[in-house]
């Protein structure tokens, strides 16, 4: 037999699917069965602090205890025992790098991500490291909940860099969830190194994109009148002359600030007016990236999730943050500017 107290984090749902957060292994007619058989009582302020028999979709409330009447071989079986993520290759970092942390309080933790690297574990297959995992290993010791693990608000591009939130919390995690989605309490603006001179210093992008599922010969992402809304504003910031023996290249900075946050946005927007985010394997030349490789060491786009503005709800204000360019970025402009 064991007690489970309700943390914050675990409250505000069903008595049945918490219990099977807590029992991955057990199927629901199981978890029914148990709850058929009085082996799940709760104590809660409903019933004076005794300990009842609750049906299967009782929400339940911080501070209410769930008994639950198994052996501890039935235990064992049900449930996943929590272990440290260990599965990685040598050469992947097992936990986050307190240096790429921008803020961190009880309620969010907030990062500068490393390009590549994937936000989450798309392919169970891999020992590869992820953002997800890394944090999860990070807040190991300062976790409380049985049923909710740090959760990722939004995503950026596996080599695409940039601020990141992670909410600690269920409640957070679901009104800044909304908020990304409703686009109005929520400011992103990106860095990026397009190639090209600019047509005009700054503008509005509303060119609408499509997602193509599955895509293989194709572009994923394309510009097509007939689907969903995309708003990106980019303005200019600076510009670069690199001369070579073979194209006198024009890199520029600029800052796209987007209203909406569709798949790969920036990213076709600005191809789709020649000026690409320069070294973008998908939207653009192979022969010029193939240059940019093999003399200035680039092998990924140069886009980087540069500020955020946005509501923190347990704070009760308005946040603003940034995150500094990576490593890669510097030392490119570093160099181009030399020349």
């Amino acid at each position: 037999m064991k007690i489970f107290k309700i943390e914050e984090n675990d409250s505000n749902q069903r008595l049945d699917k918490f219990l099977k957060k807590l029992f991955p292994n057990a199927t629901r007619a199981l978890i029914y069965k148990f709850n058929r058989k009085d082996k799940i009582k709760v104590k809660s302020s409903d019933f004076e602090w005794k300990y009842k028999k609750r049906d299967n979709e009782y929400k339940l409330q911080i501070w209410d205890e769930v008994k639950i009447f198994l052996s501890d071989k039935e235990f064992d079986l049900l449930s996943k025992k929590q272990e440290k993520i260990n599965n990685y290759n040598e050469n992947d970092n097992k936990i986050l790098n307190k240096s790429d942390i921008v803020y961190e309080d009880g309620d969010l933790l907030v990062i500068n991500k490393n390009p590549g690297i994937n936000v989450h574990p798309w392919d169970h297959k891999t020992k590869e490291s992820n953002v997800i995992l890394e944090v999860q290993n990070y807040l190991w010791d300062k976790l409380n909940s049985l049923t909710f693990k740090p959760s990722l608000v939004h995503r950026i591009d596996r080599d695409t860099s940039g601020i990141l939130l992670i909410a600690k919390k269920k409640d957070l995690l679901t009104k800044l969830v909304f908020d990304f989605k409703d686009h109005k309490k929520i400011k992103k603006t990106y860095f990026a190194l397009v190639l090209w001179r600019l047509s005009r210093k700054q503008w509005t992008i509303t060119k609408k994109l499509k997602r193509i599922e599955n895509a293989k010969s194709e572009n994923k992402v394309q510009v097509s009148e007939s689907w969903q809304t995309a708003i990106s504003h980019y303005k200019l910031l600076k510009e670069h002359i690199l001369k070579t023996k073979e194209w006198e290249l024009i890199i520029s900075e600029v800052e796209v600030t987007i209203e909406t946050g569709r798949m790969h946005q920036i990213r076709v927007h600005m191809a789709s007016l020649w000026n690409p985010i320069l070294w973008d394997k998908a939207y653009w030349d192979k022969k010029i990236n193939a240059f940019l490789e093999r003399n200035y060491g680039l092998s990924r786009q140069m886009l980087h999730a540069w500020k955020i503005w946005f509501f923190h709800y347990s704070r009760n204000k308005t946040f603003s943050l940034e995150a500094k360019i990576k490593d890669d970025m510097k030392k490119f402009l570093s160099n181009i500017k030399g020349v």
